[in-house]
């Protein structure tokens, strides 16, 4: 059971819901999400939806690349 699972809250500043995703801190901080500062970044169902919109473009544009 990981943390998640233990109910470990959003780290983003000004968010106290429960998070359901887990990701690395710095790709969280390269969106414009201010978390604080740790190795993982956990976020709600919120923040992580703006995440993905976020950074759709850019997971667009590496696929491009390696795409043969």
């Amino acid at each position: 059971m990981g943390r998640i699972g233990k109910g470990v809250k959003c780290n983003v500043q000004g968010c106290g819901q429960e998070a359901v995703r887990s990701l690395s801190a710095e790709k969280v901080k390269r969106a414009g999400l201010r978390v604080m500062d740790e190795r993982h970044a956990y976020l709600c169902k919120e923040h992580y939806k703006e995440y993905k919109k976020k950074t759709k473009k850019d997971k667009q544009i590496e696929k491009w690349r390696y795409n043969p």
